[in-house]
């Protein structure tokens, strides 16, 4: 309770005496007294979720910049946000995982703006653009899985939080191309953990972001059942190698303890992690289990990244496609034993594969993607008929109408956004509305999903 207390006055200079103890008291009863979720909001039962006592699967994707599609700012166009959503819903996908949280980074591959310009400003046009958004995701029965921090350097995230309070060290560190390598770098954003003041400023913003209220709708984020769940953040990790595992203790605390917070500030949504699985875990399902064993997290998540992982070669598809598809297998069976085994749901909230010879253009083939797809859809929804904890996916990543604006795909501030982050070729793993094939596999698949729902 200490930490707690001196965590919550990190806020006092922000806030006045009585706003701390108007904010302490409202925590404290929000704890002792959670009121059960209203009509439309997801909730679990054992493994399963369940949206007004029918049980709830979907088929989704990753759609993190509509905040940015929304926003009457510079990077704003919701005249594409609406076509895109209506895209998005004729395809069969009604679950969106979207950023609420990015902050400038020293990096000239990181998004720009961000809605953190520093630690002591705010971009308000972004988060109107995500009132705006979940208003019109609301007009089409959609839902929201959204993240609050990000493990990666390409939205600001844990790194650049924690260089605010440390003395500039990420900059200094990673802030020439150069210099930068990704186990130092994983292993200093996890340092975020255990930085008390990085932290305290984060719990301000998780404050902010879940009591704020939608300009378009007036209603509450966290009385809003458009959202699904809070996530803590995309692909927390202990760090990596030796020092990971010297910081795994940690993780879990900060884990546990970062829900629990999120919990007393809203007891109507669920929340996550935004976990890897054990890909993420040090390789480790016993850290991946332990870390989704806490009673403040809801469902389990993981991600499925081929390429990244070193399984599969663009340039050599034909040898290394089918041992991508059989490791990817054998990856989602191990995840969903351990959600069998805490009896949660589970969730695939990120997987990709890029076009023919990794193409960025739109109209490219996409042979082994279609496969790709293929594969894993029929595994998630035949475990989902039988039983099985696995409960919605969420591909990565929506690119709809854009594509790469230079012909190196190179992002640069003020292009638009295809799904990819901007750190990678623009077009890399998103999926167009040109691709045809695809887009049919997926509404094969969203209505099978759609049709366990009862």
């Amino acid at each position: 309770m200490t930490h707690f207390f001196r965590r919550l006055a990190g806020h006092l200079p922000r806030v006045s005496l009585w706003g701390f103890i108007v904010f302490l008291l409202f925590s404290l009863q929000s704890c002792a007294d959670p009121k059960p979720a209203g009509p439309g909001f997801v909730r679990t039962e054992g493994r399963h979720f369940v949206r007004d006592g029918k049980a709830y699967y979907f088929t989704g994707t990753n759609f993190w910049y509509g905040c940015y599609l929304g926003s009457p700012g510079k990077s704003g166009d919701r005249a594409r946000l609406e076509r895109e959503l209506d895209a998005l819903k004729a395809n069969g996908i009604d679950n969106l995982r979207v950023l609420a949280s990015s902050q400038q980074s020293p990096l000239n591959t990181s998004l720009d703006p961000a809605i953190s310009p520093s630690p002591e400003s705010t971009n308000d046009s972004l988060l109107i653009g995500l009132d705006v958004l979940l208003a019109e995701m609301a007009e089409r029965d959609m839902t929201a899985v959204v993240f609050l921090n990000n493990f990666w350097e390409w939205s600001g995230g844990m790194s650049v939080i924690t260089g605010w309070y440390d003395g500039g060290q990420f900059e200094k560190r990673f802030g020439n191309p150069a210099d930068f390598n990704w186990d130092g770098f994983m292993n200093y954003s996890a340092t975020f953990y255990r930085n008390e003041a990085a932290n305290a400023w984060w719990h301000g913003e998780l404050t902010r972001i879940i009591n704020r209220k939608n300009t378009v709708t007036g209603r509450l984020y966290r009385e809003d059942p458009v959202i699904m769940a809070w996530q803590l953040a995309n692909e927390p990790r202990p760090g990596q190698g030796a020092e990971g595992l010297q910081q795994v203790e940690a993780y879990y605390r900060w884990i546990d303890s970062s829900a629990a917070f999120i919990k007393s500030l809203d007891p109507n949504h669920l929340v996550t992690t935004g976990s890897e699985g054990a890909a993420g875990s040090l390789d480790s399902d016993e850290i991946y289990k332990k870390a989704h064993g806490s009673r403040n997290i809801d469902y389990l998540t993981f991600h499925l990244w081929a390429k990244n992982w070193g399984w599969y070669k663009a340039g050599a598809a034909a040898e290394t496609f089918p041992v991508t598809v059989e490791k990817a297998v054998d990856y989602v069976n191990r995840q969903m034993k351990v959600a069998r085994e805490l009896n949660k749901p589970v969730t695939m909230e990120e997987f990709g594969l890029g076009r023919d010879l990794e193409s960025c253009e739109p109209g490219s083939p996409v042979t082994y993607r279609d496969q790709y797809f293929t594969t894993l859809f029929a595994l998630v929804a035949d475990s989902a008929a039988a039983g099985g904890a696995v409960a919605g996916t969420n591909f990565w990543a929506w690119g709809g109408e854009a594509k790469a604006r230079h012909a190196d795909a190179k992002w640069r501030p003020g292009d638009p956004f295809t799904g990819d982050p901007p750190q990678e070729p623009q077009g890399l793993n998103s999926v167009f509305l040109t691709d045809s094939t695809t887009l049919a596999i997926i509404r094969d698949h969203a209505a099978r999903m759609a049709a366990l729902r009862k």
